[in-house]
């Protein structure tokens, strides 16, 4: 066990780092960053700030010397520098999980040779012919960059044979991946914690509903039935045994009309979809980050009230003249409601679609919890 008081470390100074650092210093352990971006939210609540490119070994080496263990908040971190500090502290997961959840290619492969459903797909490396792995998978179908995409970035369905020329050419300097295109009846998402012992936590199955593919509520518990949140818990437990990971694991789903389980994408950290748990629940992902990767027992991951809703707020709830900020949401209106918890990220800068905070509704009734949460982000956005 790594007990507290000692120093952890980070890889990623976003906004999860961030909520990873309020969690490690309650527990008393210190929270060093390593980002490259300066006065990142992170480094603002963290003992110490590491402002290097990833590359730089040598900075890494020197960061690595003054952890106990490193995290991740952020999956597109490059593994090759990871080999210089591999020996000097455990990489909690490991960058061999990093490297399979940062590649769609090698994540999908991954989860096939493991037995997990996934949904159908093709590869096209760079240069060879993306039209003929369309059409393998059939239309319609969607085209993904194979490395470094989120939150919809890297993108493009194809409809028709008609869209085909357009998609060559977005990716005509990308490795690609095309799938299926499923007409799901949801999407879920499950956060799973492992530590070194393989003892193992799920949290509560999140329903998740997307605009413009861009993460806008979360759910909790998702609306599905019983079996179905017990399935997708199982899966996560065989994909984490699998890994043998010790850390955070985030599994994102596409649940279809019939009830079957896809896995649509994996990221080795907390994730957007379980902020939630910060409001309605005993141990937050954060805190089990923590836990999990100094190895301590892992926390309850009970629900502390019947029903919870994350919001998700952008930057385009601040108040805009053209490309000009105006104004910014109206925070003292949603805080007067006491079912409402408010997170901001300490980001200096708000741009449409970037995440700038989330606020958590709960509350008895799922209905009436979904429907304040929705009426609370009307009002922030007008």
């Amino acid at each position: 066990m790594i007990p507290p008081g000692s120093t952890l470390g980070v890889l990623g100074g976003g906004q999860l780092g961030r909520m990873l650092a309020h969690a490690a210093t309650r527990l008393g352990y210190r929270l060093h960053v390593y980002e490259p971006q300066e006065n990142c939210p992170a480094g603002e609540v963290a003992t110490r700030e590491f402002n290097f490119a990833y590359e730089d070994k040598e900075r890494l080496k020197d960061f690595a010397a003054g952890c106990s263990a490193i995290t991740y908040e952020f999956e597109n971190v490059p593994v090759k520098p990871l080999w210089a500090i591999e020996e000097m502290v455990p990489l909690r997961p490991h960058w061999d999980v990093l490297e399979v959840c940062q590649n769609r290619a090698r994540e999908k492969n991954w989860l096939k040779r493991n037995g997990i459903p996934v949904v159908p797909f093709a590869e096209a490396e760079v240069g060879e012919d993306l039209a003929t792995a369309i059409r393998q998978i059939g239309m319609p179908c969607i085209v993904k960059t194979a490395d470094f995409g989120y939150d919809g970035k890297g993108q493009l369905k194809v409809a028709s044979k008609g869209d085909i020329p357009a998609a060559v050419k977005a990716f005509a300097k990308n490795r690609a991946v095309v799938e299926g295109f499923i007409d799901f009846k949801c999407e879920l998402s499950v956060v799973i914690a492992r530590n070194s012992e393989g003892q193992m936590s799920t949290f509560p199955v999140a329903e998740n509903i997307h605009t413009k593919h861009i993460l806008d509520f979360s759910i909790v518990p998702a609306r599905i039935d019983a079996t179905v949140a017990a399935k997708a818990a199982k899966l996560a437990e065989n994909i984490a045994t699998a890994f043998d990971l010790v850390g955070l694991l985030a599994i994102e789903l596409f649940m279809t009309h019939e009830g079957e389980l896809l896995v649509n994408e994996m990221a080795p950290r907390t994730h957007n979809s379980g902020h939630w748990s910060l409001d309605a629940c005993v141990t937050s992902q954060f805190e089990q980050q923590v836990r999990a990767i100094t190895g301590l027992p892992l926390g309850s991951t009970e629900m502390t009230v019947p029903s919870a809703v994350m919001v998700n707020i952008l930057g385009d709830a601040w108040k805009w003249d053209g490309d000009h900020m105006v104004g910014a949401p109206d925070w003292a209106q949603l805080l007067s409601e006491p079912r409402a918890k408010l997170h901001l990220y300490g980001k200096s800068e708000p741009r449409p679609a970037r995440k700038m905070g989330h606020f958590t509704v709960t509350g008895k009734s799922m209905a009436k919890t979904f429907d304040l949460a929705r009426k609370l982000k009307t009002a922030l956005n007008d």
